[in-house]
């Protein structure tokens, strides 16, 4: 599809970041750049202080400012503004339905591990249709160059991963960049195997050999469509979270597929891309799946 690179601000430092990491990646694919405020009118204690024109108004100041720094650093990048009244999440998701992708800034570590994405976040990526990328304040563009891999999860069938590798190699062919597919497996319980997985594992080999293979036909399309683009193939016993973390520390964006679950208590992300997104020193990349 076509449509610019979206980047959702709201004043913090992190919204910042996002956008500065927006735009670069914007020049890089050679998108235009679409910057998206959700706010909604303050109509307790802050209707004290000042009206809905002047609340207005302080909002479309602060992101003009945020984008002319922007626009000041890319001069030859399109950039559109749009300050929405109106729900953040309901207000992201639609302006991501028309883009290539959706930058967001991220809180960061913290000790309350459960709330460090935020309810904004969480629920955009929940609902999300298309890839939203979470960076965090203080991200600098000295981590995207050479030696740092775009890391890409991937598991299950070539399908499953699909979108995700796809993502990931777009990114390294923009960048000149190495694609690392990483490939965690664990021991089965005994129950789980039958007749037609012990043969599959037989003809393999055993098991890493097994995932090694199934790893390698995940990728072969996309290193037909990308020739040009390096690729590490890493398969690891441990579990996705953690063999991913352990390679993130050369990684300059961290790419994972997502799978919402619908619970009694609202969107959960999958913890493989929970688990990213609050201990990943990088930019991480949820990608939904197919």
């Amino acid at each position: 599809m076509t449509g610019p690179i979206t980047a959702g601000v709201d004043g913090t430092d992190e919204s910042r970041a996002a956008l500065a990491w927006a735009a670069r990646e914007a020049v890089r694919r050679d998108l235009a750049l679409r910057v998206v405020h959700a706010w909604r009118f303050q109509s307790a204690a802050a209707a004290e202080v000042a009206g809905r024109d002047d609340q207005e108004r302080w909002v479309r100041e602060s992101v003009q400012e945020a984008v002319a720094a922007v626009a000041e650093r890319h001069p030859g990048l399109t950039i559109t503004t749009d300050v929405l009244e109106g729900d953040a999440v309901e207000t992201l998701v639609a302006a991501l339905a028309e883009s290539q992708m959706l930058v967001l800034g991220s809180r960061g570590h913290g000790a309350v591990v459960g709330f460090l994405l935020g309810s904004v976040g969480q629920q955009v990526i929940a609902e999300a249709t298309r890839p939203v990328v979470l960076v965090r304040a203080g991200d600098q563009p000295s981590t995207e160059v050479a030696g740092h891999e775009i890391v890409v999860g991937q598991q299950g069938a070539p399908e499953d991963s699909a979108p995700a590798l796809r993502f990931a190699f777009e990114t390294a062919a923009a960048r000149g960049a190495t694609v690392r597919a990483v490939r965690a497996w664990t021991l089965p319980p005994v129950f789980a195997y039958s007749p037609a997985s012990l043969k599959l594992l037989d003809d393999a080999g055993g098991l890493e050999p097994y995932e090694r293979q199934a790893l390698a036909a995940a990728l072969e399309p996309w290193r037909k469509r990308f020739p040009d683009v390096p690729v590490v193939e890493h398969v690891e016993i441990g579990s996705a979270g953690q063999v991913l973390l352990s390679v993130s520390g050369r990684a300059q964006l961290m790419v994972v597929g997502r799978r919402a679950h619908r619970t009694a208590v609202g969107a959960r992300i999958g913890s493989v891309a929970h688990g990213m997104l609050h201990h990943a020193d990088c930019p991480v990349a949820v990608v939904p799946h197919a």
